[in-house]
């Protein structure tokens, strides 16, 4: 069987890229098509013997740093279409975005692990609040008309593509409820899984400066729809220590808003990102999760999450055993939570065993099993 693997893009580094490199290592074979990639990523797939090809957006000016700025103008959706994928027996897509409407011939089989619908096309209320333009900022008002359009548009034509996909999987009950609202689809629920040779319990110095503050610590993409500015909000407000790692396009705004007690670390390595959450009280999530990945991380290193109640986080962490909830999103209701947080309440052994039910074999054999009953 003849295989392909389609991904939206690769420039971010997360738990969507982590399920595309597990689906490489168990299709070594297999090569993967994407609408742009960063130097950085192409050097991991150098490093993995994946092959990769890209569409025309590859070839566009500051294509990784533009990226999101060709989508309303249905360059991405031009991307997937224009590859030539009648070769292949079965197509498997990994999507959030774009990935699933490649176009297929009727005597192959396209199966779509999805992480989400485009939140941008079915909500954007929420995707685009507080969302940062960059250099192009000063466009911003021209923007909405256009871009209003331009999303009445991509919700048709993502609805149409997704109607020509065999098989969903859903990362999460949450993202199965969302492709049944906005497809009409079913879909069959593959957890992502958690990545043990990363966790490893290595021995490093610590990445505190020898600071022995108590802090909370959020793991991160800084996109404006991660609301993490409430969170920064609460712990200045508050006086309590908290960091946050990761990069993205909203951090020049998050960065604004941090005075005292609050910094962002941006990338870090494994070993400090370990450390960091081993270091910390507690992670917070601010988010609504489809899934997410970086709550069971914490976990396995023994330590509790404090969640936004809504979404994947509430199928991975169990109330008062592994981690606390609070249900409004905002400063407020996350105030409540962090002065009445204890971390000597969690027992480190119970948060451990509870993210090892999601492993990556289980995640394999359930693939798979998916794709034998497709395929055959």
């Amino acid at each position: 069987m003849k295989i392909a693997l389609v991904c939206d893009d690769l420039i971010q580094f997360g738990g969507a890229e982590k399920i595309v490199m597990e689906l490489c290592s168990i299709f070594p074979d297999s090569p993967l098509y994407t609408s742009v990639i960063s130097k950085k990523w192409r050097e991991i797939c150098r490093s993995k013997n994946i092959k990769v090809i890209t569409s025309f957006i590859q070839q566009l000016p500051f294509s990784v740093i533009l990226n999101r700025y060709y989508s309303p103008f249905f360059f991405h959706l031009c991307a997937f279409h224009s590859f030539d994928l009648s070769s292949y027996d079965l197509v498997l897509s990994i999507s959030a975005r774009f990935a699933h409407t490649v176009i297929t011939k009727p005597g192959t089989k396209h199966i779509c692990y999805m992480h989400s619908p485009g939140r941008m096309f079915w909500e954007p209320s929420s995707y685009f609040e507080k969302e940062y333009t960059g250099i192009l900022g000063m466009f911003k008002k021209l923007f909405k008309p256009i871009l209003s359009v331009s999303l009445f548009f991509h919700r048709i034509i993502d609805y149409i593509s997704a109607q020509k996909v065999d098989n969903f999987i859903a990362n999460s009950k949450n993202t199965k409820m969302k492709i049944l609202k906005y497809y009409g689809r079913e879909s069959n629920i593959v957890y992502p899984f958690m990545d043990i040779d990363n966790l490893k319990d290595e021995v490093g110095e610590s990445v505190n400066n020898g600071s022995r503050e108590r802090y909370f610590l959020i793991i991160s993409r800084l996109s404006s729809w991660k609301k993490i500015d409430y969170a920064i909000n609460a712990c200045e407000e508050l006086g309590v220590y908290l960091k946050i790692v990761g990069e993205g396009s909203d951090r020049n705004r998050l960065n604004r808003l941090c005075k005292k007690y609050v910094k962002l670390m941006g990338y870090v390595s494994n070993q400090d990102r370990n450390n960091l959450i081993k270091g910390c009280q507690a992670l917070i999530i601010t988010q609504e999760e489809d899934f997410g990945i970086v709550p069971l991380e914490a976990m396995y290193l023994g330590k509790p999450v404090i969640a936004y109640g809504k979404g994947g986080s509430t199928e991975t962490i169990e109330e008062g055993v592994t981690g606390v909830f609070y249900y409004s999103q905002n400063s407020d209701a996350l105030k409540e939570v962090l002065n009445n947080f204890n971390p000597d309440n969690f027992d480190s052994n119970k948060c451990k065993q509870r993210a090892l039910q999601f492993s990556k074999s289980k995640f394999e054999q359930k693939i798979l099993e998916i794709i034998n009953n497709v395929y055959y």
